[in-house]
């Protein structure tokens, strides 16, 4: 796995690109390709049309960007992404938890944010995050939140409560101005990301008990 990622040095950009979905990384991949493929067609296939002179500078410009690229990812590589709990981001879990049960939502999603920027593969965090949007009234949000994890591995065993959220979901927006947290009973019952099916949830509860 470490080779795989080492050779996206290959191609500028690429590092950010691949391992982070980075939209500079992106740009910096696309740049390079579009500068490269004109040096190689100018040279190759319409020599009459393009002067040698800007063929050559086409070269160069290909080159400096590699260079630039490769000297800038090495120097910065993106590390890999924290995939074990540790008692840090377990302690800001616990924290985003209590601050959702007590309804502080602007705490709860300023931690789960920070939580996420340090571990983005925690789908237990993401799930979280998901349904304090819905509370809050951002649907859009939400629903990309939603759809987001669904698609990542770190959703595949949080499907079940993905698809309850989404159903929750859709029922907000259907009834924008009714409280959906009515229609889920007692206050210790509030959400159902943080009161798991315990099939699913109980492994990752006492974990992250044990941990804070």
């Amino acid at each position: 796995m470490n080779l795989v990622r080492r050779s996206t040095l290959l191609w500028p950009g690429l590092p950010w690109l691949w391992l982070r979905g980075s939209r500079a990384g992106l740009l910096v991949a696309v740049a390079f390709a579009i500068v490269l493929n004109t040096a190689i067609v100018s040279t190759w296939v319409w020599t009459e049309l393009v002067e040698l002179e800007i063929a050559v500078g086409l070269w160069a410009s290909a080159g400096v960007i590699w260079l630039l690229g490769t000297i800038s990812a090495v120097s910065a590589f993106p590390p890999p992404l924290m995939l074990s709990q540790d008692a840090a981001s377990e302690e800001m879990f616990v924290e985003a938890r209590d601050a959702y049960l007590a309804r502080d939502w602007l705490a709860a999603e300023t931690k789960l944010l920070a939580l996420l920027a340090l571990r983005p593969v925690d789908g237990e965090a993401q799930l979280l995050l998901a349904s304090l949007l819905r509370r809050v009234g951002r649907t859009g949000e939400a629903a990309k939140a939603l759809s987001k994890l669904a698609r990542s591995d770190s959703g595949l065993r949080w499907q079940s409560a993905i698809a309850r959220e989404q159903k929750l979901l859709e029922r907000a927006a259907e009834q924008p101005s009714a409280d959906v947290e009515g229609d889920m009973g007692a206050q210790p019952h509030r959400h159902e990301t943080v009161e798991r099916p315990s099939a699913e949830a109980a492994p990752a509860r006492q974990g992250r008990r044990a941990a804070a």
